[in-house]
């Protein structure tokens, strides 16, 4: 058994036919094949069945491919890993990070990165909180930048700066010209908010809670975007972060993003609305030298 065989073997259980995968291999079709039956001999179970011109896994082959799939990705890790030890410099970053930091933070924590280190490169993940730790957890990505602390045995979650959350109300809303508002104020107003098991989810419903009231929820959506739209749009009020600028990093104050002007954000003075952002990484296996050499700069750079 050789890795090729493993891949190929991969391959044509993804969707590939044999044609496909020798094309790509730049060899003949019948190598492919006599491939494969030598790699079944050797499982000592048939793994693929013919469906028309494709071949499907048969169940053995279905639960052989869970393994492959996992010594295939260790490989290449090990690959990337010696490539990263010898050349740490050029090596890829793989990070995760929730969908509202796509827009600033992330690109801020990447600029200051390859200023000091222009060779690096990085594969970037978006999603949401829950998701995202799984990513981290399956070896996806190294590093992830999220919200609050996430509860998870294993994970290192160090803070790199606190949000503050602002009151989104629509044009024209009885608040919308205020400097300032206490939660309270809109205890009775329908709330616009994201899913349960995101993290702002969590952070809104604690500071209703203790501003005294539960949230009475109209809406819900998967992205800060879909929320503000929702609130523009009349549709209830929620707590927003505000995009800013990093204030290290950037080298600028701040200000808000883009589509913000039609949505009021007001600050809150009572009780306190923020949210932590921090990086994430699991302690059970070491982080490729390019991966450590980020999160050190990252951590230096945004001591939280």
């Amino acid at each position: 058994m050789d890795l090729q065989a493993l891949r190929w073997f991969q391959a044509v259980v993804g969707g590939e036919t044999v044609t496909e995968t020798a094309r790509r291999a730049n060899i003949t079709q019948p190598v492919v094949t006599r491939t494969l039956a030598r790699l079944e001999k050797e499982v000592g179970a048939p793994l693929l069945h013919r469906n028309g011109r494709r071949l499907q896994p048969t169940p053995a082959g279905r639960l052989f491919k869970e393994y492959v799939d996992t010594v295939l990705a260790r490989w290449d890790d090990g690959l990337r890993a010696v490539s990263d030890f010898v050349a740490p410099d050029t090596g890829v970053v793989p990070l995760g990070f929730m969908h509202t930091y796509g827009t600033w933070l992330v690109p801020e924590l990447i600029s200051g990165y390859c200023r000091v280190r222009p060779g690096a490169r990085f594969d970037l993940r978006q999603d949401a909180d829950p998701a995202l730790i799984d990513t981290l957890r399956a070896g996806v990505v190294d590093l992830a930048v999220t919200g609050p602390a996430p509860d998870v045995p294993g994970l290192r979650w160090r803070p790199l700066l606190t949000e503050p959350l602002l009151l989104a109300v629509p044009p024209g809303h009885r608040l919308a010209g205020r400097q300032d508002v206490r939660l309270a104020e809109v205890a009775d107003e329908p709330f616009v908010v994201l899913r349960t098991g995101m993290g702002l989810r969590t952070i809104v419903a604690e500071a209703c809670r203790e501003a005294g009231f539960e949230p009475r929820i109209a809406f819900e959506g998967d992205e800060v975007a879909t929320l503000r739209g929702l609130v523009g749009s009349g549709l209830g009020v929620s707590l927003l972060p505000r995009q800013q600028q990093a204030p290290q990093e950037a080298g600028g104050t701040g200000g808000a993003g883009q589509g913000e002007a039609a949505v009021p954000l007001i600050p809150v003075t009572s009780p306190e609305c923020t949210r932590q952002i921090g990086l994430a990484w699991f302690t059970d296996r070491p982080l490729p030298p390019a991966s450590r050499a980020f999160r050190d700069h990252v951590l230096r750079a945004w001591p939280g």
